[in-house]
């Protein structure tokens, strides 16, 4: 028999009270101050038969919270279940499965209603701690950035809707869209779309309807000045015209087609500037440039059956980045002496805008990609459903609990803490996860944690902040 690391520890089969996640406390938090088990409750009021004990909109919470506490699927509420001093009475799994086939039954009335209550309490939220530094509505700081990219979600069995990509897997393709918080924060999800796999990342329609959906999630005030950025995906004339009619900007991915192979070729030297790393310093072998004057004009096939513009729309820059390739990588045949050139489209003009800054503010696009792997820690690596709608009401339940850790961290800590950067992963390891003990005592229950536990301070911080609500 192989001894234990930690002598004379054996497993005892006598069974303590104890909570397993006390740092959900926080999380139990945040519903309070953001109102969104009332605005849930009343948005899924008309889904609540009349016998009813569990209200859908505490049914659907529960299984956010255990989303954003860890799980993937529906089972998972039962770590809820077992703790009902923190998280009250919590539904049973067929009740569970009965609350989600009803709102399947009008899965658009009941994503809209579901999204309707997000974005209340996300001006609640946003009323008490702006996210953002700056002003709203100025670009010194207080510029709203919303990003737009597609993703890929595999499946392992033939569900609705589940089709082979165009990356040649199998499964689905939802929307993204999120907010930046810039570089001290996180980000939070404003509309997740689902779509079938064959949905191709460069359907103008989908970008539209996915931007429409976004800008219905931000406060009034916050919408007029939004930032548009995305791939190349979203570079289409249907789709930057939609975006300067609302009297957004945009920063969008450029193809590098022959029109800026030719400019590429006639620029001057001289036009080219040094480019800047996030931090502001140059960035090594690798330059910035504005190729909108250089441009041959378009040859447009104005075809009547060619539905949509024919033209992009006015007073768009199209800004080139050129750096010398890693070893080993593979030129392309838009790629220009040895140059590794790549491109993107903007509106944005004014003084402040060099041309260094607006490509490293393009270039913080990636963040993208940490939201959308976030979020793929937090319920979306696979959808648990065979259904359709109930995958659509899935990817609410996500965005639930993303905004559910996006929230706890702009409101629980100061702009500058580590804190406000960690991803699901690690708050779940450092914050939530922890186990404690309740006591009772002067008519009060209070909740002790371990006392040699390394983050008490943070859980003690946030929750004090939390309760001065």
């Amino acid at each position: 028999m192989k001894r234990s690391r930690v002598p004379s520890l054996v497993l005892d089969p006598v069974r303590e009270s104890l909570i397993s996640s006390s740092g959900a406390l926080l999380i139990n938090e945040v519903v309070r101050v953001a109102g969104l088990d009332r605005g849930l409750s009343r948005a899924l009021a008309p889904w609540r038969p009349a016998r009813a004990i569990h209200e859908p909109g505490k049914v659907l919470l529960d299984v956010a919270v255990a989303v954003a506490l860890g799980g993937d699927c529906l089972a998972d509420i039962a770590a809820l279940r077992a703790q009902p001093e923190v998280f009250g009475a919590v539904a049973s799994d067929p009740t569970v499965c009965r609350v989600f086939a009803a709102l399947a039954g009008d899965v658009d009335a009941a994503v809209s209603a579901i999204r309707t209550a997000r974005a209340d309490a996300r001006a609640v939220v946003w009323a008490r701690r702006r996210p953002l530094a700056g002003v709203p509505g100025t670009r010194a700081g207080g510029q709203v950035i919303v990003d737009i990219d597609a993703t890929l979600v595999g499946a392992h069995s033939d569900k609705e809707g589940a089709e082979p990509t165009f990356k040649r897997g199998f499964g689905f393709a939802p929307m993204c869209s999120f907010v930046d918080h810039g570089e001290h924060g996180t980000g939070e999800p404003l509309a997740l779309d689902l779509r079938p796999g064959k949905a191709s990342p460069w359907i103008s329609a989908d970008h539209i309807t996915t931007l429409d959906n976004a800008l219905a999630q931000l406060p009034d005030g916050e919408r007029a000045q939004v930032l548009v950025r995305a791939d190349t995906g979203a570079c289409s004339k249907a789709f930057l015209h939609h975006v300067t009619d609302l009297g957004l900007e945009y920063s969008i991915g450029f193809t590098a087609q022959d029109t800026v192979a030719s400019a590429i070729a006639v620029i001057p030297e001289q036009a080219w500037r040094a480019a800047i790393d996030g931090d502001g310093q140059p960035r090594a072998d690798a330059q910035v440039a504005e190729l909108t004057a250089w441009m041959p004009a378009p040859i447009n096939h104005d075809r009547a059956s060619r539905p949509g513009p024919k033209r992009w729309p006015a007073g768009m820059r199209v800004i080139a980045r050129r750096e010398r390739p890693h070893p080993g990588a593979q030129l392309r045949l838009t790629d220009h002496n040895g140059w590794r050139i790549t491109c993107f489209a903007t509106n944005t003009t004014g003084r402040g805008w060099s041309l260094p800054l607006l490509e490293v503010r393009h270039r913080q696009r990636a963040r993208c990609e940490d939201r959308i792997r976030a979020l793929k820690d937090a319920g979306l690596q696979n959808l648990p459903f065979h259904q359709y709608a109930k995958n659509r009401l899935w990817l609410e339940v996500i965005a639930l609990a993303a905004d559910l850790l996006a929230w706890m961290q702009t409101l629980a800590f100061d702009t500058r803490h580590p804190a406000r950067r960690w991803e699901p992963k690690r708050l779940r390891f450092r914050l939530f996860t922890v186990a404690g003990r309740i006591i009772r005592t002067g008519r009060r229950r209070h909740l002790r944690l371990p006392r040699d536990w390394p983050w008490n301070h943070l859980i003690d911080r946030g929750w004090n902040t939390l309760r001065t609500a």
